[in-house]
């Protein structure tokens, strides 16, 4: 497959290229920084940004299936993931891109906001309102266009080991509990569904 990892050069972005090398893929890889990349035979690196209808034009094209892994360290007010999903669903729409496109976003965006810990409640309200609220629009504007839609919403990021043993959730119950998972997990639910995708047009939740 040709895998197109938009937010390759770190975090979730960075983990699912070195796994869909490993799986024998071919990735095209855009990043503003793709220095933390390795080279390899099947990788094609883009430095550029999501946000440039361009450099995701050049990312998108071709390729099987797309990873939107952008992620901030800005707990500020932002529009960084609003912007995305515009230049996303202009880009797609250009190209007629039918093939499935899976997106992060994160446990507390959209209705999950409703399901959340007392704690994860807080610690959102408390640091990452802003990036929340944007991530909700991101998947308004992304699950209203004809975009092959899945938003992938994993619990609280780690830098832990791939355990392979997660939970995926694709429905919303009182009582749910979404916690901790690594980053190589959330990467190998994304590779695993690249190739083999069963949550198109759904949420899911990730946690260990």
């Amino acid at each position: 497959m040709n895998i197109a990892i938009i937010g390759a050069g770190a975090g979730i972005g960075l983990q699912s290229v070195i796994q869909a090398l490993k799986n024998g893929h071919t990735v095209t890889a855009l990043s503003t920084n793709t220095d933390q990349i390795p080279n390899h035979p099947k990788l094609i690196k883009i430095n550029g940004s999501a946000t440039s209808p361009i450099d995701l034009k050049h990312a998108i094209k071709g390729s099987d299936v797309v990873l939107i892994t952008v992620g901030t360290k800005n707990k500020k007010a932002t529009t960084l993931f609003s912007d995305i999903a515009k230049t996303l669903i202009n880009v797609t729409d250009e190209l007629n891109y039918s093939s499935p496109v899976l997106v992060i976003t994160g446990f507390g965006a959209g209705e999950s906001k409703n399901y959340l810990s007392f704690f994860m409640r807080s610690v959102i309200s408390l640091f990452l309102k802003d990036q929340y609220n944007n991530k909700t629009i991101m998947e308004e504007l992304i699950t209203k266009s004809a975009i092959k839609w899945e938003i992938i919403r994993p619990g609280m990021l780690t830098d832990g080991d791939q355990t392979s043993s997660y939970k995926v959730l694709p429905e919303l119950q009182k009582g749910m509990k979404v916690g901790k998972i690594s980053r190589a997990d959330v990467a190998h639910f994304l590779i695993n569904e690249a190739e083999n995708p069963k949550f198109i047009n759904q949420y899911v939740a990730l946690t260990n």
